[in-house]
């Protein structure tokens, strides 16, 4: 149907123009590329040479390009932020919508920059095609393989390479042949089903809507062509039916139904299904939609179910067919894009969202990061913004997945920061190592605190400590004991004092911390405590075994000089004390000052 037809339609039939309009199968494509390739161009001349801008678009886009003293600059259809027209680069995802005769399109332009990977990400996250272009000036770039594994490592099915600017080289077939040839050889080792390359020029329009005369040795299709006829239907799921449940419907006693969108898969009624996490069973009865029941019906469609069973089921359950059941762990591997400009805290607990489902999430291990220059993988212990890297994550309950290559969907989540509840992290799950256990025991001896060690500094403003004062008796260990909570507690922090006069653990030895004493010390310094014993721990030993046990870098060993020692007895001093302080001498108040010196000294406290 001609673009006249369809405003002879809208004239005519309104009601019949949406039907048609809505029955187009819809394709989403991110273009990518390099500073400068074109992508902007490329967009602006799909769109005018397809018919698809309005005309107070056109005529502010040529007065601004009349500004310019140009004729008509058609990359200004897309390049709608000031920051970015002012830096003559695509920095956040710009979305632009049109249609042909036979598909309705979605555009995600996307930033080439290294430092706007997240933004990439978001937009090429759902694409059935990505588009790369490559500047035939310059050839294949290091971005040019950057953005190709990107799309790759985000399930993307379709590879579509725009070899640009032909205009500037002339047409040549030499040019576009080695550029072809160059980056065939790295994408073959990536996971697309096909690669196809079109010689263009966005600016002069070659080869985008139109076949060019300028290229007679190019015997494919345009761009456009391609959008229109590359095969999306066979990458959907129709194998392995998913429903999660987002919404149950009870509008009166006699009808009780699940509401969600399908994520892959077939349902007909009479199928069995299996309810998770339960694993009850039953019988579809009904299928219904906003239009009637149907018999079947298929993803990304959005349906009720009824059920022959009276069986419980809530938002954030997952209806499967009972002869085919998706991964349920609480354990699993992924590769997450970090978004967020705060970095991974590896001890935080978060919240991660898989399809209606949310629920706590601890990480086990941060096991690399891709280096987005080389493409390699390289050991780190947390990931920053822009950051692609593998995870370890265990759920605080069983999620039912299925590998991301498999079910984009299903595959798929992201995490949240439970304080400000802003996404931090889009994540795909790897496949699961046949070996793999999730045994339930295990999972509950491996859980610990939501709040991690970053988390209470940030709150308190210091990081849980034990100044353990140790000298001979006499030396005013006590009474500086207190002097320094009172001054850290005027300092705004949160400071406690164990001192054997209280009677909080009976010694085993005039003047010993037990193993309680120490234990005590360590947890409450685990929660962000900065605690003063009064010991004098006479034996060095004693005092590295208590070190050993509550972690050295949370131990700071401070020796009180003065005092006495009895007759018989054996006191041994520290070989490289934090601190040396004389109460007698200095006065309680002064040494406890010398020490706040000496915890801001190893970054202790703020």
């Amino acid at each position: 149907m001609t673009a006249v037809n369809e405003a002879e339609l809208i004239k005519q039939d309104i009601e019949a123009f949406l039907t048609r309009h809505e029955s187009k199968e819809l394709l989403r494509f991110v273009v990518v590329g390099s500073v400068d390739d074109g992508k902007s161009s490329l967009i602006g001349r799909l769109l005018y040479d397809s018919n698809n801008v309005y005309e107070d678009q056109l005529a502010a886009v040529k007065k601004a390009s009349h500004q310019q003293g140009l004729e008509v600059d058609l990359s200004l259809l897309t390049d709608g932020l000031k920051a970015e027209r002012e830096q003559g680069i695509t920095i956040d995802v710009a979305y632009r919508y049109f249609t042909t005769e036979k598909r309705k399109f979605i555009i995600a332009d996307t930033p080439g920059h290294v430092q706007y990977t997240r933004n990439m990400a978001t937009g090429a996250s759902t694409a059935n095609v990505a588009t790369i272009l490559i500047d035939a000036r310059l050839g294949v770039l290091q971005q040019s393989r950057r953005h190709a594994f990107i799309a790759s490592l985000l399930g993307i099915p379709h590879l579509l390479v725009a070899v640009n600017k032909m205009d500037l080289r002339e047409y040549s077939k030499d040019v576009f042949e080695t550029i072809k040839k160059d980056f065939s050889e790295f994408a073959s080792g990536l996971g697309f089903k096909d690669v196809t390359f079109i010689p263009i020029s966005a600016v002069k329009g070659d080869n985008v809507v139109n076949n060019s005369t300028r290229t007679p040795w190019y015997t494919g299709g345009t761009f456009l062509e391609y959008l229109d006829t590359v095969p999306i239907t066979q990458d959907l799921n129709l194998t392995d039916f998913r429903f999660p449940v987002q919404y149950v419907l009870r509008p009166n006693l006699d009808y009780r139904g699940f509401a969600g969108r399908i994520a892959s898969g077939v349902v007909k009624t009479g199928d069995k299904v299996t309810v998770l996490p339960s694993r009850k069973q039953s019988t579809v009865t009904s299928i219904d939609t906003y239009g009637g029941p149907i018999d079947q019906a298929f993803t990304p469609m959005s349906v009720t179910l009824r059920l022959a069973d009276e069986v419980d089921v809530s938002r954030g359950d997952m209806l499967v067919l009972s002869d085919n059941l998706p991964q349920s762990a609480q354990r699993f591997d992924a590769t997450v894009v970090w978004l967020n400009e705060r970095g991974l805290d590896p001890d935080k607990s978060y919240l991660i969202k898989h399809t209606s489902n949310t629920t706590r999430v601890d990480i086990r291990k941060v096991h690399s990061k891709l280096n987005l220059e080389t493409l390699k993988q390289e050991p780190v212990e947390r990931l920053e913004l822009n950051d692609i890297g593998k995870l370890s994550l265990q759920c605080h309950k069983p999620l039912h997945f299925d590998p991301y290559l498999t079910n984009r969907v299903t595959g798929a989540f992201i995490l949240i920061d439970s304080l400000s509840n802003n996404t931090v992290a889009a994540g795909m799950i790897q496949p699961r190592d046949a070996n793999a256990t999730d045994a339930a025991d295990d999972v509950s001896r491996t859980k610990r605190s939501q709040i991690s060690a970053t988390e209470r500094r940030e709150r308190l403003g210091h990081t849980g400590a034990v100044i353990w004062l140790t000298g001979k008796p006499g030396a005013g260990k006590t009474d500086l004991a207190y002097a320094l909570e009172r001054r850290l507690f005027d300092l705004g922090k949160l400071a406690m004092v164990i001192d054997p006069a209280d009677g909080v653990s009976p010694a085993p030895a005039a003047g010993e911390a037990s193993d309680t004493v120490i234990e005590i010390a360590k947890r409450a310094a685990t929660t962000g405590l900065i605690v003063i014993t009064a010991f004098a721990s006479p034996r060095a030993a004693d005092r590295r075994a208590a070190a050993a046990v509550i972690g050295e870098s949370r131990f700071v060993e401070v020796h009180v000089e003065g005092g006495s020692l009895p007759a018989d007895s054996v006191a041994e001093a520290p070989l490289d004390p934090a601190r040396k302080v004389a109460v007698d001498r200095a006065g309680a108040e002064r040494a406890a000052a010398d020490i706040v010196d000496a915890l801001m000294a190893r970054g202790l406290i703020d």
